[in-house]
């Protein structure tokens, strides 16, 4: 998967710190590092799904990113969190 520009909305930015204890540059990181992708479910608008992606930061955080894939490569975040213990055992694998 090919992403063009990642678009950060400001509410959802305040909310991965706050609640989640996760930094944009943690986010860019996991894109960046060859995550694994799966499409989790349609969006509201037609082409625009809503991703999952599992890696890791540069420093070896293991993270889930969620975004909507848009038609044109862009990825607009949604959320991201640490990765579960199960979700972990699957990435490791």
């Amino acid at each position: 998967m090919k992403i063009s520009e990642i678009i950060w909305l400001e509410d959802i930015v305040e909310k991965l710190i706050w609640k989640h204890n996760v930094e944009e540059y943690e986010i860019i990181e996991v894109l960046e590092n060859y995550p694994i992708f799966k499409r989790k479910e349609a969006g509201h608008k037609s082409g625009e799904d809503v991703y999952s992606a599992f890696g890791q930061t540069n420093v070896g955080r293991f993270l889930s990113v969620f975004f909507v894939y848009t038609q044109d490569r862009r990825a607009i975040i949604v959320s991201a969190r640490d990765m579960s213990d199960k979700e972990r055992e699957k990435y490791v694998k």
